[in-house]
């Protein structure tokens, strides 16, 4: 996905999001390191299965699935309210 909203990597300009390893998900943490930025299972450290980001405040910003690191189906953009804004198609 080109978005870096969602990016699961980190670049090497970028310092490394705290992140640990919860009930099988991963969980990113913004810069503060005090709000989840993102969760989702990483598998062969790829992303895979549901994810979701939140803004800072704690709403979800986005959500949508992975298979083998690749974005699939519909990925789903929401408000500051939390309500949907734009929904997305990925195919693979």
């Amino acid at each position: 996905m080109k978005d870096n909203s969602c990016d699961t990597t980190s670049s090497s300009k970028v310092p490394k999001k705290k992140s640990e390893i919860v009930d099988g998900l991963t969980i990113k943490y913004h810069a503060s390191g005090k709000s989840v930025w993102s969760k989702g299972a990483v598998v062969d450290e790829k992303p895979e299965g549901y994810w979701e980001w939140y803004r800072v405040d704690g709403t979800i910003k986005r959500s949508g699935h992975f298979e083998s690191g690749e974005p699939i189906g519909e990925w789903i953009t929401y408000d500051s309210n939390g309500e949907v804004y734009k929904i997305t198609q990925r195919n693979k």
